[in-house]
């Protein structure tokens, strides 16, 4: 599985980007790139990659599009949206976090 971004959006970075240039910490013009979907640039000097927080049904949607991206097999999808359930039954659990740990433990070692 490959890490992807997920944006504060609610939708996954991958393929939908932009370069560009922003002040931080080590230079005035430093290269980054932002999300061609919303527009959000991200910071990854000075910032943290965005962490999103849904609803739990935005978040199943979110979690079918992971599944689909990552080409899970239809027998695994079920038990990775019962885990995904799970772990945001759980408590403040960034989205992305959620999904990762859900692909995981359906997945196995």
């Amino acid at each position: 599985m490959k890490r992807t971004i997920l944006c504060e959006c609610g939708d996954f970075v991958q393929g939908h980007t932009f370069k560009d240039y922003i002040p931080t910490s080590i230079g005035p013009s430093t290269p980054t790139f932002g999300h061609s979907v919303c527009g959000l640039i991200f910071d990854l000097v000075d910032g943290e990659l965005p962490k999103r927080f849904s609803t739990r049904i935005q978040l199943k949607g979110i979690a079918m599009r992971f599944a689909e991206m990552n080409k899970m097999e239809e027998e695994l999808v079920g038990l990775f949206l019962l885990e995904v359930d799970r772990l945001k039954s759980r408590g403040n659990i960034s989205d992305i976090d959620i999904l990762i740990a859900a692909h995981k433990k359906v997945k196995g070692p």
